[in-house]
């Protein structure tokens, strides 16, 4: 079951990259990475931090095989698949929880700090969609818009407060995914985000010269 989970994640998260491809209007080749490094790139990166090489997703090829699979399902029914986006969606928010989860316990099984589990809760679940956007040159999403990371950094956060009830592994991971999962459904049906930085009027220097020259004037 926690397969088929971490599978169907890995396959959302690959088709929102391959359609950043689209977006962009990358050729096939530019849909497969996209796709690949969307899917399995926050684990890759967590298993790298944590000594453990080769990452997961080199050593079993079902990984990559799904990563290419839903690039290959954008290239050939993109529309079909946006019109069902809401269900891709959902699919990348269990993701989420789940990648969520298993970046915890992994750190956790390492022998981590608790900083660490939290953060390698986020890196994994978000780390993929970061490579993503700076492929193609943008901000990456989850520094500037939705409820996405914070979700994935407070269930990795539950998973490490769940080690204190003496429960196996595996109700702490499924715990932390639906909480991480419903607190990213809660925060996509009411447009939750954090609150944004707005522009100064003028930059630093302007404004330090301004509150100089005023100061003299006074």
């Amino acid at each position: 079951m926690l397969l088929f989970i971490d599978l169907l994640g890995t396959l959302a998260f690959a088709i929102t990259g391959a359609f950043r491809a689209v977006k962009h209007e990358l050729d096939w080749l530019g849909v497969i990475v996209l796709a690949t490094m969307t899917g399995v790139g926050g684990g890759m990166i967590r298993d790298l931090l944590l000594g453990a090489a080769p990452p997961v997703a080199l050593k079993q090829p079902m990984y990559i095989g799904v990563c290419v699979l839903g690039a290959v399902l954008t290239i050939v029914a993109k529309r079909h698949i946006a019109q069902l986006w809401d269900k891709v969606m959902l699919a990348d928010a269990l993701g989420l929880g789940f990648f969520a989860a298993i970046g915890a316990a992994r750190a956790e099984q390492a022998g981590a700090n608790p900083m660490t589990i939290v953060l390698l809760a986020g890196l994994t679940a978000v780390g993929g969609g970061v490579i993503r956007d700076v492929l193609v040159s943008e901000i990456p999403q989850v520094l500037k818009s939705d409820f996405y990371a914070t979700a994935a950094l407070i269930g990795g956060f539950a998973f490490w407060l769940l080690s204190f009830t003496g429960w196996a592994m595996t109700p702490r991971l499924l715990v932390t995914t639906l909480l991480t999962f419903g607190l990213r459904l809660i925060a996509m049906r009411r447009r939750l985000q954090l609150p944004k930085m707005r522009r100064l009027p003028a930059s630093p220097s302007t404004l330090s010269s301004q509150a100089q020259d005023s100061g003299r004037r006074s």
